[in-house]
């Protein structure tokens, strides 16, 4: 029997899980070092209250069986890897499925709608911050570069836009001489690129005090958006699974109560957040967004609204193009641009080595070590954009298999559940479960051409969605 102090501990315990998990959802579309801790004391929080009251809080589900095979599929893979001191590392990415569990013991119905409302506004302040970013400009357009410049080892060229040194922002050129001459010499430089778009990072040694060489005065507005976070893939993810979040919600409000002020405060913030991520340019995550719009509307409008919403989804596409016509090469709508052919060639070789290792495939990262050995082209890539094929590539068939097994297991329990909470026309809930399953097929959807599951952070959201989803059945 629990006494009146243990049940205490066990409230106390439990507000902790949920503020953790509220500083990780303020944080997550921002940060990956806060968002961090913020799950880590939400953990001590749940531990608290386990310890007080002798109850995980955990039910068994369905899940479990295909998650801890999936889990020890990777370490066996890691074990046999072709490097395994790099693959054993690696395992420690696999962490991120403690907040599937962590979310399904702590986050309530009532909490659930609190934290989506917090993730929704905390990823509309960074889409808001990108078109601040946009508008500011982003670093410095090389001119001319002297032929002494050290930035040469890393390909800079006129025309290109040079925007961080070692992880710092630059806008002139005196603040990329002056992170150089703070550089102590024979250590390496990281130079932040944006190059037709495309934002890459590279470094070279710096073996003698340099100036940088670099002629320029005019700062770049075709970029492609990244909020506060270090990359505009991850940006773009992150957009697109908190915006279906958001227009889930609107679009159960219209449905249960019609144009109510709730579903104009939600389709103001998914539009927000959709401009967030069509600003990023990511051509896949944009119609991967569409796709998981799609299916939430077809699940939940009716007559007239289905046409006015499928011509919003096409503007949506168009505004996109255009983005992508203005900040990327000129041929990348078409799939005509380097990018896209780097990645069909990737892609190719990627296949034609799975059957090498079809069991426990070549080990997590390995390939990072054998890039040019194995055949891959390039040198910026380092994997094989996409995570199914990724998944195969480094852990086998098998591993393919049970993750495929899992993402369709996700999708029929969160579908059943939405038609549920439909039905009762329990409508937070119902918007809640509506979101999470447009944000779970737009990120399958993305999945096919990026390595999506491969970004901490995106894994992070993905999992924690998961675990949201089924505190709420």
């Amino acid at each position: 029997m629990i006494s009146n102090d243990q049940n205490s501990r066990g409230k106390v315990g439990q507000q902790i899980a949920l503020a953790g998990l509220a500083i990780y959802v303020a944080t997550a579309p921002h940060s990956v070092a806060a968002s961090v801790i913020g799950v880590a004391i939400a953990g001590v929080g749940w531990m608290i209250r386990s310890f007080s009251t002798g109850d995980l809080g955990l039910r068994r589900s369905k899940f479990d069986v295909i998650i801890v095979l999936a889990l020890l599929w990777t370490v066996f893979s890691a074990l046999l890897s072709e490097e395994p001191r790099i693959s054993i590392a690696k395992l420690q990415a696999s962490w991120c499925v403690f907040l599937f569990y962590l979310a399904r013991a702590t986050v309530t119905r009532s909490s659930a709608l609190a934290l989506t409302v917090l993730l929704i506004v905390s990823g509309s302040v960074g889409a808001l911050s990108s078109g601040f970013d946009l508008l500011r400009g982003r670093g410095v357009v090389v001119e001319s570069i002297a032929p002494a410049s050290p930035l040469r080892q890393v390909g800079v060229q006129p025309g290109d836009t040079i925007w961080q040194i070692n992880r710092h922002r630059v806008y002139s050129t005196s603040d990329v001489d002056r992170l150089l001459a703070e550089t102590p010499l024979n250590t390496s430089v990281s130079v932040g690129i944006i190059s037709q778009g495309e934002q890459v990072e590279r470094s070279f040694m710096l073996t003698q005090p340099a100036t940088s060489g670099v002629i320029g005065n005019l700062r770049n507005h075709r970029f492609r958006a990244s909020g506060w976070t270090r990359h505009y893939q991850t940006f773009a993810e992150l957009m697109q699974m908190i915006a279906l979040l958001a227009l889930g919600l609107a679009l159960a409000n219209l449905r249960n109560h019609g144009p109510n002020k709730y579903f104009r405060v939600a389709i103001v913030a998914a539009g927000l957040l959709t401009a967030g991520l069509v600003f990023t340019a990511m051509r896949t995550v944009i119609v991967a967004f569409v796709i998981g719009a799609s299916v939430i509307a077809l699940r939940s409008l009716r007559g007239m609204m289905k046409i006015v919403f499928t011509f919003a989804l096409f503007f949506v596409l168009a505004f996109g193009a255009v983005v992508v016509w203005q900040t990327r090469d000129p041929s990348a709508l078409l799939l005509g641009d380097s990018s896209s052919s780097l990645r069909m060639q990737v892609a190719q070789v990627g296949l034609s080595r799975i059957l090498i290792h079809p069991i426990f495939g070549h080990g997590m990262d390995a390939m990072q070590k054998h890039w040019t050995e194995w055949g891959f082209p390039g040198k910026d890539m380092l994997h094989l954009h996409s995570t199914p094929l990724q998944l195969a590539f480094d852990r086998g068939l098998p591993m393919l298999a049970l993750w495929l097994w899992l993402m369709i297991a996700f999708w029929l329990s969160i579908a059943r559940a939405e038609t549920v909470a439909a039905d009762l026309s329990d409508t937070h809930r119902y918007g809640i479960l509506l979101g999470i399953l447009g944000a779970l097929t737009g990120f399958l959807a993305s999945s096919l051409v990026n390595y999506n599951y491969g970004d901490a952070e995106v894994a992070m959201m993905f999992w924690f969605l998961m675990g949201t989803a089924l505190s709420t059945d």
